[in-house]
C-alpha cells in the first residue's frame, strides 16, 4: 500500500484465478456465500446481507472476470486485508489491478465499471468493519508490473512470462520498452496442470486427489505421498512445463538471442520441473511482485496528475 500526500491510499489488487494479491497478502480465491452467519468463524466478509468465506480452493477460469460477484467480493477483501496490516478500516482508496495483456484494450472499461460500481462500500471482515470511499481505478496489463521497479535491467531483447493460475501472458521487452504488438495471451495456467494431474493420479490408480496436496507439490516440487503416485505427478507436471516452453518457442522465443523472466504463480512450476538454462532465465519468485508494480505505476501515474 502506497500513500499519497491528501492520505489516499493506492491499493494494487492482483486478480488471479488460483489467488489474489496485494503488497502484503496471499489469499485462495476460493469462495462461498451463505445466506446466514456461517457456523465456523474466521475469513468471512458481511456484506448486502449475505457472507462469504475465503480461502478454500480456487476460483474457476471465467474470460470475463466481471461475469459474477466474484471477483468484486474478493477485492473488498482483499482491500481489507492490505489496510488491516496498518489498522486501518476507513479509507480513501485508490485501486490499481490488472487484466490479461490481450484482454485490457476491450475489458478495461467494463472491469473498471464493475470494479467501481459504488463509490463508497461498507462491509464487514474478519470481525471489522469497513467503509471505504474509491476515489480512482486504473487496470494495466497483467506481467508487466511484476517487474516494472526492475526494467533497468532489460537490455536487449527479452520474453516476459505471466504464469498465472488461469493464463499465461506472454510480451517481448526490448531495451526496456513494452512491444505491444508482440503480446499474446494462451489459456494455459498452473490451474491446467494441476487437473490434469489429478487426471492422471484417477487413471492410473483409481484414487480422488485433495487439491490441498496438489497445489503443495506443485508449489515446493514434492509431497508426503506414495513415491509412485509422486512420480506420476513428477512425469505430468514435467511434460506441462515442456508444453510452456513450447509455446513460448511459438512466439519465437530464443534463448541464445533473448532473456526470459518468468512471473506469477507458474514460475514455481517451472523451477521445480523446468529444464531451462539458469543463467538466461530469471524466475521472479515473490508473489505480490505485480500488485507491487500496480502501485508503482498508479503511484507514479498519480503524481504526474495522470491515470488511466
Amino acid at each position: 500500500m502506497r500513500e499519497l500526500k491528501n492520505g489516499t491510499k493506492i491499493i494494487g489488487v492482483d486478480t488471479g484465478y488460483g489467488n489474489i494479491k496485494t503488497a502484503n497478502t496471499v489469499t485462495p480465491t476460493g469462495l462461498i456465500k451463505y445466506d446466514t452467519p456461517p457456523i465456523f468463524s474466521g475469513n468471512i466478509l458481511e456484506y448486502n446481507g449475505k457472507y462469504y468465506r475465503f480461502g478454500e480452493g480456487h476460483k474457476d477460469f471465467i474470460a470475463d472476470k466481471t461475469a459474477d460477484e466474484d471477483f468484486y467480493i474478493l477485492t473488498l477483501a482483499a482491500i481489507a486485508r492490505e489496510l488491516k496490516r496498518s489498522r486501518i478500516c476507513s479509507a480513501d482508496v485508490y485501486l490499481a489491478e490488472g487484466l490479461p495483456l490481450t484482454w485490457v484494450r476491450v475489458q478495461r472499461g467494463t472491469f473498471k465499471a464493475y470494479l467501481m460500481r459504488n463509490k463508497t462500500v461498507e462491509f464487514r471482515f474478519a470481525d471489522n468493519d469497513y467503509h471505504i470511499n474509491f476515489v480512482g481505478c486504473s487496470i494495466y496489463p497483467q506481467g508487466y508490473p511484476a517487474v516494472i521497479e526492475r526494467i533497468d535491467e532489460f537490455k536487449g531483447t527479452n520474453m516476459l512470462a505471466d504464469i498465472g493460475s488461469g493464463t499465461i501472458n506472454i510480451l517481448y521487452i526490448n531495451n526496456k520498452k513494452p512491444i505491444e504488438s508482440k503480446s499474446w495471451t494462451e489459456k494455459l495456467g498452473v490451474n491446467q496442470c494441476a487437473v490434469r494431474i489429478e487426471n492422471a493420479l484417477m487413471d492410473n490408480f483409481g484414487i480422488k486427489t485433495d487439491r490441498s496436496i496438489t497445489d503443495h507439490f506443485l508449489k515446493h516440487g514434492t509431497a508426503d505421498i506414495h513415491p509412485d503416485y509422486l512420480a506420476c505427478m513428477n512425469r505430468i507436471a514435467a511434460d506441462y512445463t515442456d508444453e510452456i516452453f513450447n509455446t513460448l518457442y511459438k512466439y519465437e522465443y530464443n534463448p541464445n538471442l533473448m532473456r526470459l523472466w518468468i512471473t506469477g504463480g507458474g514460475g514455481k512450476l517451472v523451477k521445480n520441473f523446468g529444464k531451462y538454462d539458469s543463467d538466461r532465465v530469471t524466475v521472479v519468485d515473490d508473489i505480490c511482485a505485480a500488485a507491487k508494480g500496480l502501485e508503482y505505476i498508479a503511484d507514479a501515474w498519480l503524481r504526474r496528475g495522470t491515470n488511466i
